[in-house]
């Protein structure tokens, strides 16, 4: 896991909104960013299908993926460590 994170894939910060597939979670990321007429901080959120090898991850939890190579048509992240 050490050599997973010297290397210069992203790895993303989400919770688990879903884990009814095999071996695979949905993890919704959010992000914070600031209008760029108005001003104002506002919250956008995407969706990733993450891979996992682990016991069954509760939806809620807290978890890190990191980027890998393509393992289905939509999954291309792992989840590296659940957090909370």
């Amino acid at each position: 896991m050490d050599n997973m994170l010297k290397t210069k894939r992203k790895i993303k910060e989400g919770k688990v909104v879903s884990n009814k597939m095999q071996k695979t979670v949905t993890v919704r990321v959010e992000r914070t960013l600031r209008h760029p007429h108005f001003d104002k901080v506002i919250t956008r959120a995407k969706r990733y299908y993450a891979h996992h090898d682990l016991p069954e991850i509760p939806v809620g939890k807290q978890v890190k993926i990191i980027e890998t190579r393509p393992l289905s048509k939509l999954k291309c992240w792992k989840v590296i460590e659940v957090i909370d």
